[in-house]
């Protein structure tokens, strides 16, 4: 078992994302009440990664903490994340730059770039990692890995609520 200093060392890609979207989704999420499965939105979603991107070799898995939906080798590794919209664009941005410290920091990987994107748009986000926001994203999986480990946080309303899988969980 993990002590508590170490736990941040175990947080998945999409826990970071759902940090920033709803702290509520991120613990349900954490306990294994995954709701995704009834979600119309998360269907079309996945459509759009399947149609996407079709010549690259995809969905990678590592540690079973990140799934990175297709990468690219060359001078640099380039890690792509592959999203609907930019409605959740600062969520989008720290998933794929906790991707990039996990693979830099805890695995030793080094010219490692992250790519956002957009098909739908035809916008593309570069990330790069140069250590800068280490310490940044080490704290935010420390606020991530205490949160789950606290009783689950009150719902807060927002305009994402309407559409989330977790909708009746909170709001029913």
């Amino acid at each position: 078992m993990l002590s508590k200093t170490e736990k941040h060392l175990q947080i998945m890609g999409t826990q970071i994302n759902y940090y920033f979207i709803c702290k509520t989704k991120l613990w349900f999420f954490s306990h294994h009440i995954q709701m995704e499965q009834e979600s119309d939105l998360v269907s079309m979603g996945k459509q759009l990664h399947q149609g996407t991107y079709q010549k690259e070799k995809r969905d990678y898995t590592i540690d079973n903490l990140i799934s990175i939906d297709f990468i690219k080798k060359g001078d640099m590794l380039e890690v792509h994340e592959v999203k609907k919209s930019k409605k959740m664009e600062k969520a989008h941005e720290y998933q794929l730059l906790y991707y990039l410290y996990y693979l830099n920091v805890v695995k030793g990987v080094e010219n490692v770039v992250g790519m956002i994107n957009y098909p739908k748009m035809r916008k593309k986000i570069t990330i790069k990692w140069d250590g800068t926001r280490e310490a940044e994203i080490r704290e935010l999986t420390e606020k991530v890995a205490l949160l789950v480990d606290d009783d689950m946080p009150k719902p807060v309303k927002s305009p994402t609520c309407r559409k989330c899988s977790y909708y009746e969980l909170c709001w029913v």
